[in-house]
């Protein structure tokens, strides 16, 4: 299975870009992982209105999991998390799609068309940071997957 990330439009800030790197580096030592930027539908986008622009098609219909990530979604702690992960791992699916909106969101059509919508959590957080935050995660759910020491409880 490969993990794909789709990034609302590109990440701005260098630290958040840096940080991304490295969890994406550490990741690739456990799974195929490739990042892909969607184009920004608009310059100043204030309502969910619209569809996401993807200059290709991301999945095939079937053989990916796809997956949206929303303040509204169900909330998982990173065990859950883990969980979720290998269970995809394990379904038979070849790809794992999260996709992290911009500063507005998603237009509500895209929310028919995954498969799941999870929230990394009740706080808000910028859409540069959740990109950080999500390749954490990600790498968090490989060591807790593998047994290995990363995750404390």
């Amino acid at each position: 299975m490969k993990i794909i990330l789709v990034f609302t439009g590109k990440t701005a800030e260098k630290y958040i870009r840096e940080g991304i790197d490295i969890y994406t580096d550490r990741l690739r030592h456990y799974i195929p992982v490739e990042i892909r930027i969607a184009e920004i539908p608009g310059k100043k986008r204030r309502s969910r209105k619209g569809s996401l622009n993807m200059a290709e098609p991301v999945s095939q219909p079937g053989s990916s999991l796809l997956v949206l990530l929303d303040e509204k979604g169900k909330k998982l702690n990173s065990v859950e998390f883990s969980k979720f992960i290998e269970s995809a791992m394990t379904s038979g699916y070849k790809e794992l799609v999260f996709y992290t909106g911009g500063a507005w969101g998603f237009p509500e059509k895209t929310f028919d068309k995954v498969d799941r919508i999870i929230s990394l959590s009740d706080m808000t957080f910028t859409h540069q940071m959740v990109r950080l935050i999500l390749v954490e995660q990600i790498y968090r759910a490989m060591t807790i997957i593998r047994g290995e020491p990363y995750h404390h409880q």
